[in-house]
Formats: structure tokens, C-alpha cells, sequence
């Protein structure tokens, strides 16, 4: 919220934040993959199979995120002071922001196969952090000149903003979840088509049944 004031804060946190989340992902998924899960030690023999550390994601993917966000602010010390003075210790923070954390928490979550497919999530995540704290940014410059209530200016009407800002970007979901509402209807579809079959298969039987009865009995 803090680095939010700004535009050309928020693009100098964007940027970092988009090359860290770009990094730790695949990073972490390396981890995840040849160290961390059950199993994932066999390539260094038949005795470590059996092996489980998945108990050791949080302090291993910390470490990493840590560790990367020292390079960063390193970088942009040598390279940018004026920036790194306007960031002053949101820089370093980085390392626990639960958005940097969450990215390799999903990624884990959702069993992505690739480490091409684990960079592009860890990029794409960054891409969004950037497009939010970027438009927060510029409405809240823009705010700066409005005539907001008293008892709404500063950080109330931040979160506001950030909550309907929130509901926006989950509306996307809904762009992913629609093939799958689409072919689960269809399958309702059939279901229902295919149950008068099953209907006109038990009337024929009991038919049957009740011609077989008569006939006994005329006999």
C-alpha cells in the first residue's frame, strides 16, 4: 500500500516483483520435483525412494525467495539509487510478501509438469502483481485531487479500491471455468436423454413379464 502512491514506485516494485516471481517459480519447482517430493530423491539411488521432505517447502522456497531478493535489491543499489531510496524497506520486504510465496505454493498445488510451464506461471503471476499495484497506483494519484469524505481519505479508500479492484480480477476466473461448465451441461444433457431409454427399457420387461403370467394362466 505504502509503494502505492506512486506510478513510478509501483513500476520499479512491479518490475523486481516480475523478475523474482520469474525466477523462484522454476527455481522452486526444481525443488519441488528432484528434492521435496515423496520419492524425489531416487535419482540418487534405490535407498533414498522412499524418501518424503515435502515438510520442507516453506523454508526451502523462503530461502530461495530470500535469496533472490538480496540479488535484486543489490542490482537496483548499484544501478538505480533513486529508486532504491524511494523503496526504501519495501524492497527487502519482498521476501515476505505472500504474493512472491503463493506463486510457488500454486505452482507446487497444481502439479504443473514443465519447467518451461513453471517459468511461464512464475512470469504471468508477476505480470498481473505488476498490472494491479500499477493501477492502484494511478488511482490513487488521481484520487489525490478528488474530493473524497473525510473519514474515507487515505488508506480507507485504498481498500476500498483494492477490494473492487479484487472482484474485478476474479472475474477472469470465470473465463477458465467456462469450458467446464459447458461440457458438464452436455453431459447433464445426455443423462437426461439417455434416462427415458432406460424407462422404456423396464416398461418392456415388465410387458414381457405380464404376457409370460397370462399365458401360464390361459394354460
Amino acid at each position: 500500500m505504502a509503494v502505492s502512491k506512486k506510478v513510478s514506485t509501483a513500476v520499479g516494485l512491479g518490475a523486481a516483483v516480475i523478475f523474482v516471481l520469474t525466477v523462484t517459480v522454476p527455481l522452486n519447482w526444481l525443488l519441488d520435483q528432484y528434492i521435496l517430493q515423496e520419492g524425489a530423491l531416487s535419482w540418487l539411488g534405490a535407498e533414498y525412494a522412499s524418501y518424503d521432505l515435502s515438510f520442507l517447502s516453506f523454508i526451502l522456497f523462503i530461502a530461495t525467495i530470500a535469496t533472490m531478493v538480496q540479488l535484486v535489491e543489490i542490482v537496483v543499489e548499484k544501478f538505480s539509487p533513486s529508486l532504491y531510496n524511494s523503496l526504501g524497506i519495501f524492497l527487502p520486504l519482498i521476501a515476505v510478501n505472500c504474493a512472491i510465496l503463493g506463486g510457488s505454493l500454486f505452482m507446487q498445488s497444481r502439479e504443473i509438469e514443465t519447467l518451461s510451464l513453471a517459468l511461464n506461471y512464475g512470469f504471468s503471476s508477476g505480470i498481473g502483481w505488476f498490472l494491479a499495484i500499477v493501477a492502484i497506483a494511478a488511482i490513487r494519484e488521481k484520487i489525490r485531487y478528488s474530493n473524497v469524505p473525510a473519514p474515507l481519505r487515505g488508506l480507507g479508500i485504498t481498500f476500498i479500491i483494492t477490494g473492487l479492484m479484487a472482484i474485478g480480477f476474479m472475474s477472469f476466473g470465470g473465463m477458465l471455468t467456462g469450458g467446464e461448465e459447458e461440457v458438464s451441461t452436455s453431459e447433464v444433457k445426455v443423462a437426461q436423454i439417455e434416462m427415458p431409454s432406460e424407462e422404456l427399457e423396464k416398461e418392456n420387461t415388465a410387458l414381457i413379464e405380464v404376457v409370460e403370467v397370462s399365458e401360464i394362466t390361459q394354460e
